[in-house]
């Protein structure tokens, strides 16, 4: 998917457990620009609430946190949002996620819009796509 001079590769998420709540998503984002623009907002259709999380060690111990301010995608350079990292966090989920299930959603940029995505949910153990 492409949105002005961002690339969006391979959107995915992970199976979620029985009863879970909570989902991520990951991707790669590479800004081809000669400005950099910053991811600002995310949707998903499985869920109320999608947030830009990271995940960062405090001490001895690892803190998901929101990123209100979003992430920078820096020009000619790619971010990617993967487990145990950046991620989007997808809260109050509508449907259980299942291996090789596609659901819907958007990314939304401060200077490229909004673009809608694709999700690609991989196995409950996934690590990268």
């Amino acid at each position: 998917m492409k949105i002005g001079d961002l690339v969006i590769g391979h959107p995915w998420s992970r199976q979620t457990p029985a009863g879970a709540q909570t989902a991520a998503g990951f991707m790669t984002i590479t800004n081809n620009g000669r400005q950099d623009d910053r991811l600002i907002s995310a949707t998903a259709a499985i869920s109320a609430i999608a947030q830009i999380h990271e995940m960062r060690m405090e001490g001895d111990v690892m803190k998901m946190t929101e990123m209100p301010d979003g992430i920078v995608i820096p020009a000619g350079s790619s971010v990617v949002l993967k487990p145990g990292l950046l991620h989007i966090m997808f809260m109050g989920l509508k449907t259980p996620v299942n291996e090789g299930d596609v659901f819907a959603g958007t990314l939304t940029f401060e200077k490229a819009g909004t673009v809608d995505i694709e999700y690609e949910a991989a196995g409950i153990s996934a690590a990268t796509q």
